[in-house]
């Protein structure tokens, strides 16, 4: 007996996110809640975007898969936490700058 090859439904957007199904929910968003507790169907709730047959594929992805799953994820927190930092320091930099400026006409 010949049984169906299930696809993962993920697509990667231009952007290099994994998306689920033709939604723009993450697959991250998706793992995350899970391994927080919530069922698929609590998923669906939550994101009425998403298909419940979708969601359990991708979980069934995860556990299937967990090491490139957790890779992906990992590189995903690695490269928000590298964003986070140089637009933080982007900011103050510009932030010091225009105090600095507006300190200098108020001395004039």
């Amino acid at each position: 007996m010949d049984h169906p090859t299930l696809t993962v439904p993920l697509r990667e957007d231009d952007c290099g996110v994994l998306r689920v199904g033709e939604s723009r929910v993450r697959l991250d968003t998706v793992i995350t809640a899970w391994k927080q507790g919530d069922s698929a169907e609590q998923i669906a709730e939550n994101f009425d975007a998403l298909d419940l047959t979708d969601i359990y594929a991708v979980i069934g992805y995860d556990l299937s898969a967990q090491e490139e799953v957790e890779a992906y994820l990992s590189e995903n927190v690695r490269e928000s936490a590298e964003l986070r930092a140089q637009f933080s320091s982007s900011s103050q930099i510009g932030l010091r700058q225009r105090l600095l400026a507006r300190h200098d006409r108020t001395l004039s």
